[in-house]
């Protein structure tokens, strides 16, 4: 079964296909991917926690490629050296004192703009704006640019060198080589690096280098693969909490009546529609995964969302539910020593953008599409939905 699917039936519409798989074999070897695609929940968590098996380490990972090693492209003692100068900022305590009232303000200021926007415009007209362009992006931009202490946090410079890089990425995924694009964003973003190390005293990239434990090459590397995760995952996980709260009037109504469920709707949200999805490892020895005959080298992709979606942890797994009691058991950030870094400040955005969204906007509604449908997650990576559109007095 898993041999007929097609990459574009990984990157659209993916539950029902990763259903199909989970139940009839949840490692399956997909020649669309190259290696094993792995869709339950336990060897899932296997694949994820045993580094030593299942490693990041390896020449085909394509990040490397384009801004070198870093904690996310090393296992073992080296990614502990590269990760631990980067870990006590990104600590939950350190996160919540340092960053909770900003991001709520930003969050406020973000949304209160959307909502001055709708309300001026004729009212004979649709009123309708994009929460992904309009709250989601720039909130994860600027999150990061001010956890970073960049010097230059100018949020269209930042995204033109996501992109480039990203798009680099991609190619290199492809079997391309990194493009001039792709070089220049580079060059361009260690120049701010290094200019910030040197010149934003108390910042957290000062303080990294001032470990001295890393040389300015491993600064700059961890620095993009933060900055470019943090984008990437924080953008989509906010864009999916707020398209499946608002698409769900129920669960709408519900989360309005009592904020207690905010927190739940977000974690769910998680479960249901991971904004990282794909996970790479590479098998290092011959080995056994779930009856399945691993062998050294092999490519082992592992579906979060699948995992997410295990009926085995899950009871009703398709169904979106903000008070479900396991919602904390999702996998959206990994498990294991690549446990997303910055799951904290991730959740702590999409919360405030959820509030705020609340407060500000309550009345906003999902709106469908032309032919009536909401937005669905789209992506084979990294799913978000193309926009979330919002109007009032739903």
């Amino acid at each position: 079964m898993g041999a007929s699917l097609m990459l574009d039936e990984l990157a659209g519409d993916v539950h029902p296909h990763l259903a199909r798989l989970r139940a009839t074999e949840p490692v399956s070897w997909l020649p669309a991917l190259g290696g094993w695609l792995v869709t339950a929940r336990d060897p899932a968590l296997e694949v994820l926690r045993d580094a030593e098996t299942y490693t990041v380490d390896d020449p085909r990972f394509s990040t490397a490629r384009v801004v070198g090693p870093s904690m996310l492209s090393t296992d073992g003692d080296e990614h502990g050296r590269h990760r631990a100068p980067f870990a006590p900022p990104f600590q939950a305590a350190v996160v919540r004192d340092g960053f909770e009232a900003w991001t709520a303000a930003e969050a406020r200021r973000l949304v209160g703009q959307v909502a001055r926007d709708l309300e001026a415009r004729d009212l004979e007209e649709r009123s309708r704006a994009d929460l992904r362009a309009a709250v989601a992006g720039p909130l994860a931009v600027s999150v990061i640019a001010r956890a970073l202490g960049l010097v230059d946090d100018d949020p269209d410079r930042i995204l033109g060198w996501y992109r480039a890089i990203s798009s680099g990425v991609e190619g290199v995924n492809a079997g391309r080589e990194v493009g001039d694009e792709a070089r220049r964003a580079v060059a361009d973003l260690r120049d701010e690096v290094d200019r910030t190390v040197a010149e934003a005293t108390g910042s957290m990239l000062a303080e990294v280098a001032g470990d001295g434990s890393l040389t300015a090459d491993e600064v700059f590397s961890n620095t993009a693969v933060v900055m470019f995760g943090a984008i990437e995952t924080s953008e989509g996980m906010t864009s999916n909490a707020l398209a499946h709260l608002l698409g769900d009037p129920d669960q709408l109504a519900d989360v309005r009546a009592d904020r207690s469920l905010v927190e739940g709707a977000v974690e769910e949200s998680l479960r249901m529609e991971p904004a990282a999805t794909l996970v790479d490892r590479y098998a290092t020895r011959d080995t056994d995964l779930a009856g399945v005959d691993v062998r050294a080298g092999d490519l082992v992709t592992v579906s979060l969302a699948g995992a997410n979606r295990d009926p085995a942890t899950f009871p009703e797994p398709d169904r979106y539910d903000v008070t479900r009691p396991e919602a904390h058991l999702q996998l959206a950030f990994v498990k294991g020593p690549h446990l997303c870094l910055g799951r904290h400040l991730a959740r702590l955005q999409t919360i405030a953008a959820i509030e705020a969204v609340l407060d500000l906007l309550p009345d906003a509604v999902l709106d469908g599409a032309p032919d009536g449908e909401p937005p669905g997650a789209r992506g084979l990576v990294f799913r978000k939905p193309t926009t979330v559109p919002v109007r009032l007095g739903g």
